[in-house]
């Protein structure tokens, strides 16, 4: 939270100052201070990387352009020309677009597998990479960290950990070797900065990241960091209205008739409630729902919704609900969505800080509506 706060020597600003300038002084073309070009290192940048780090209990951070560049960073520093993925098979839809797509282009083989399944071990063998994203999206299934850096017979292996942000898990403590974050959820928290980063467990894995982040162009830019190192303020403070919010949906639908499911670990009857419990210090405010009538009743929940807003993204302080089929997963197959388990009345809600009140009384209307059966 107090990340540079105080550290300005210029005029003794509390807020450290943004850094916009693209180039810096050399004494001598041999002579280069600390920075030379913002691509590479920035001031601004910088404080950001050392404060994502710190959360994480990393040896370094690249703050890159967006998660999916976050993505292509750990592809790119991990796995050879025609290395092994082993993804899980619900992972976000961006992401599996991207990891497919390099396998038709032949620069990866991707394996997208069920954590759960007995497939998974034998789906292991002469992998480079293992890529899990836990609680997966949009089903919010959890993947048991330890066990799989136990099981990943020497392959790196990545946790996307943006639904739980440092504050709720922090997979670098169970073994992993680095975490991957969309910046533009929980960590900025106010849907106006797309971003992502690595974080690395080693300081020789950290270089090679940063080295890699600078050569592709991927690094983040002075003004996003800034916006996102201010949001990252506020981390804790929000994350405490989001889980009580959330505690209260929860309790207001749950055993509504329109649902066919509720899928949100923090309950006893969540498959993976236990490891959840074990694994993270919270349970998060995504909540995902599956309405009993398909996407007809889909239809009738989203006509007059107030309050939650129909769009893509995730963790900021205004309340949203997304159709991930036709949305955020729509760069998967329809096979690849249906192997995930994503049915066409799935709705992703992401619990924001508005009145508890106010949130609650529009879902349960919502809930009403998609009840209703057209004749």
């Amino acid at each position: 939270m107090r990340a540079g706060l105080g550290t300005d020597t210029s005029v003794g600003a509390v807020v450290p100052p943004i850094h916009l300038s693209t180039n810096y002084l050399f004494a001598t073309p041999e002579q280069r201070g600390p920075y030379d070009y913002s691509r590479s290192v920035n001031p601004t940048r910088d404080l950001l990387n050392e404060a994502l780090a710190a959360l994480e209990g990393g040896a370094g951070a690249s703050v890159v352009a967006t998660g999916l560049a976050a993505v292509l960073l750990i592809l790119e520093t991990e796995v050879p020309q025609g290395g092994v993925v082993v993804c899980q098979h619900d992972v976000y839809g961006g992401t599996w677009r991207l990891i497919n797509h390099l396998h038709q282009q032949r620069r990866l083989k991707a394996r997208f597998v069920d954590f759960a399944s007995p497939d998974f071990l034998p789906a292991l063998d002469g992998a480079s990479l293992i890529f899990a994203e836990t609680p997966s999206n949009p089903l919010l299934r959890i993947t048991d960290i330890t066990a799989v850096v136990e099981a990943s017979q020497g392959a790196k292996v990545v946790v996307d950990n943006t639904f739980c942000s440092p504050l709720l898990q922090q997979p670098l403590s169970l073994g992993a070797d680095y975490v991957l974050h969309s910046t533009t959820k929980f960590i900025n928290g106010h849907s106006d900065v797309v971003g992502g980063a690595l974080v690395s467990r080693t300081a020789e894995d950290a270089e090679r990241v940063k080295y890699l982040a600078n050569a592709f162009g991927l690094t983040g830019s002075a003004f996003d960091s800034y916006l996102t190192l201010r949001g990252l303020r506020t981390l804790d403070a929000r994350l405490r209205v989001h889980a009580a919010n959330t505690a209260g949906i929860i309790d207001a639908i749950s055993g509504h008739p329109a649902l066919t499911a509720l899928h949100w670990p923090g309950l006893p009857d969540h498959p993976d409630h236990d490891l959840a419990a074990l694994q993270q210090s919270g349970f998060g405010s995504i909540v995902t729902i599956d309405l009993t009538g398909g996407r007809p009743a889909v239809d009738r929940f989203l006509d007059g919704l107030e309050v939650f807003h129909l769009a893509e993204s995730l963790g900021g302080v205004e309340s949203l609900v997304c159709h991930p089929a036709t949305m955020t997963h729509a760069g998967m197959t329809q096979k690849a969505r249906a192997e995930a388990g994503i049915t066409d009345g799935m709705l992703r809600i992401s619990v924001g800080l508005e009145a508890q009140e106010a949130l609650i009384s529009a879902l349960v209307a919502a809930l009403d509506r998609a009840r209703v059966e057209t004749r």
